[in-house]
């Protein structure tokens, strides 16, 4: 089992009364509330996070791309990437991921992402996201019915610039460029790339297609996960490939303490932070277009998870610490009750690729640095053989030689390693 460090860089000196006052955290925020100062303190304290997870054992290391917003203020996750290239040595640089529909002409991700690849040698992991309407549609302009046609010609342009052996012209509806001859070229040929997403059947079909790695980015726990990652399963199985774990990457919030009390303890108000932080008006969220018809069918067919009235009461901060981590929008606890309950999360869901949220909200650094301290040396050694006789062509080659030689002893059966159809 793969472990991916990652965190919303959520600004942490909102005013109390946010966001009653200021309804939305993204698109016409209020600039004052941003001091550039404390944002770049956040910036730093980010990076040295990383790089003890890259001490620790971490398999990847991840960085996102948002614009205009509180919640998550990182525009270019190729320059968080750049400063960790140098400053990291064995955790692949996930970068997941460019929002390939904004860039004018795409080719600049291409070369980025080289130079990323020929500066960390050869540890990207290239991930290509279509992008939240908040980042698109408001903040960028793109029309939302134009999207998947942007970002789809763009993933064509960047692939073919990566392994194309002689200059080409590319004559797309978006892009026309008389000479595409990105040097240099990623050291990988090409670099993995995985493709995040919420459910959408084209991101399915997507990464299937292309055997890319489908990134199931969600905040709202195992209850809410269990209908989607089923139906990515089901159309896996019904086009007969193999339901290899480490095709699934998920996302989740993780809060490691000696005791049950110190987590509620030292958790519980950032937990809150983070989830009332996060709102977005409901005329921001899914422009039309922004969907398709075949999507909206499968969200309105498929069961449900955690319930509307539960998901409010998690953005409005009612729910206790202990709610959270019911309903799973947390997992939280000792280390032997964290590395029980994500055991029986990967095993459910059948992820090989599990996203770890080690800091969240305005959670102090020395907190998010013991966090790191007791997931990276009593819960992930732990999990580390589960799923352990499936290949990952998904993560680096050499990200994998090097955290596998760098990497304590491993516990012995500490679970039994589930096969076949325990999903």
């Amino acid at each position: 089992m793969k472990f991916h460090w990652f965190a919303e860089a959520t600004y942490p000196a909102l005013p109390t009364t946010y966001p009653q006052r200021h309804p939305s955290g993204s698109v016409d925020v209020p600039a004052a509330l941003v001091d550039p100062h404390r944002a770049g303190e956040l910036y730093r304290m980010f990076i040295r996070l990383m790089q003890q997870a890259d001490r620790l054992g971490w398999d990847g290391l991840a960085v996102n791309e948002h614009h205009q917003t509180t919640f998550a203020m990182t525009p270019s996750p190729n320059l968080l990437a750049a400063g960790l290239a140098s400053t990291t040595e064995n955790a692949a640089l996930l970068v997941i991921g460019n929002s390939l529909a904004l860039y004018n002409p795409p080719v600049r991700v291409a070369e980025e992402l080289a130079y990323l690849d020929c500066l960390s040698g050869g540890r990207l992991i290239a991930g290509f996201v279509f992008g939240t309407p908040m980042d698109t549609a408001f903040a960028y302009g793109v029309p939302p019915a134009e999207l998947r046609e942007r970002f789809h010609e763009a993933r064509e342009l960047i692939t073919r610039a990566w392994t194309e052996p002689e200059p080409f012209a590319f004559n797309g509806r978006y892009n026309r460029l008389r000479y595409v001859n990105v040097l240099p070229r990623p050291v990988q040929a090409p670099p993995p790339i995985w493709v995040p997403g919420t459910g959408s059947v084209e991101t399915w079909d997507l990464v299937l297609d292309e055997g890319y790695c489908y990134g199931y980015l969600s905040f709202f726990g195992l209850a809410n996960a269990r209908p989607i990652v089923r139906g990515f399963w089901d159309r896996v199985e019904r086009r007969g490939l193999e339901p290899n774990p480490h095709r699934m990457a998920f996302t989740q919030l993780v809060c490691v303490a000696d005791t049950d009390a110190e987590a509620e303890r030292l958790y519980g108000d950032a937990v809150r932070y983070f989830f009332t932080r996060q709102r977005a008006p409901l005329h921001y969220a899914n422009p039309p277009g922004y969907t398709s018809r075949a999507s909206q069918r499968e969200v309105l067919e498929r069961a449900k998870g955690v319930s509307t009235e539960d998901r409010l009461r998690a953005t409005r901060g009612e729910l206790s610490f202990w709610e959270y981590d019911e309903l799973g929008f947390i997992v939280a606890g000792t280390p032997e009750r964290v590395r029980q309950r994500l055991h029986e999360l990967a095993v459910e869901l059948r992820v090989g690729q599990l996203i770890t949220c080690m800091h969240m909200g305005d959670l102090a650094e020395d907190v998010a640095a013991m966090n790191n301290e007791l997931f990276g040396t009593r819960v992930a050694p732990f999990l580390r053989e589960l799923w352990a006789e499936y290949d990952d062509p998904w993560t680096p080659p050499v990200s994998r030689q090097r955290v596998a030689a760098a990497a304590p002893g491993i516990p012995v059966d500490a679970f039994p390693s589930p096969r076949g159809g325990d999903a």
